[in-house]
This record gives C-alpha cells, structure tokens and sequence, in this order.
C-alpha cells in the first residue's frame, strides 16, 4: 500500500530488528504469539509511531487470527515473523500444512467461526500464501 511519506520510511524504524518467535502450536501459543507481536510493536513505536492508533490493534488482532488458525488447522509447530517495511509491518506466519486457507461462510447463529480470513483480507494491505511440501508460509502487510 502507497502512502505518503511520514517518516517512517527512516532509518530509525528500518533499523528496528524483526522478530521471530518459534511455538509448539498448542492453544496457549495463541496468547504467546499476541504477546510477541506486542513486543515488537512496542520497539517499532519507540522508533517510529503508528500513523493512527488502530494500526496497532489491527496487527495484535491479525497475528491473534494466524496463530488461532495456525493451532486449529495445521498440526505442530509454526514460526511468527515480524518486520518493519518502509510503511508498514510485514507478518510471516509459517505452519506445517501446505493447503491455503480460503474463505469460509460465516454463521454467528451456529457459534461463529468464518470470519478470521475475511478479517485478514479486510485489514491487511497484501496477503498472499506460499506453499511447499512441509507446509505454507502466510505473508500480510499492515499499514503502520
């Protein structure tokens, strides 16, 4: 996503160094990967502060979605990588599933559920999967 230049496209916030964070896939890793995701945005405001407030909250709320479906529909471990772009956050979540995710219907009257991959492509700049043999890599982008 263009945008006009504020800043962020710096070395200060170029400099601030990804984060990757390895988890087993069990449903706690979920809270782990948001609290890691945090972290990272924490050192990214220091540098450089988000263009709205909803940025933040919007990426907390993208790697919560790939980390949930990551334990619900890959099996084992998967691998959360966070960096700053020159305006924005790139997310990279691998797991051990090779099938893309697609859409589902989303049915709030049957316990929801449905609506994780309709809320990435509604809030993320870019999306696109890449998949291999020993499972699939999610890349984002997030406005920052």
């Amino acid at each position: 996503m263009a945008t006009e230049p504020r800043g962020n496209d710096s070395p200060a916030s170029l400099a601030v160094p990804g984060r990757t964070a390895r988890f087993a896939g069990e449903p706690q890793d979920v809270t782990g990967a948001r609290l890691a995701a945090e972290e990272f945005l924490r050192t990214l405001a220091r540098a450089t502060p988000p263009a709205a407030p909803e940025c933040w909250h919007d990426i907390v709320l993208i790697v919560t979605e790939l980390a949930s479906n990551a334990v619900q529909y890959a099996p084992g471990p998967f691998v959360l990588q966070l960096r700053p772009t020159f305006d924005g956050v790139h997310v990279t979540l691998h797991d051990t599933n090779p099938t893309a995710p697609a859409p589902r219907p989303f049915h709030p009257d049957a316990g929801g559920g449905g609506i994780g991959w309709h809320l990435i492509h509604t809030l993320c700049s870019q999306v696109s999967v890449v998949s291999a043999t020993e499972g699939k890599d999610v890349h984002v982008f997030l406005p920052w």
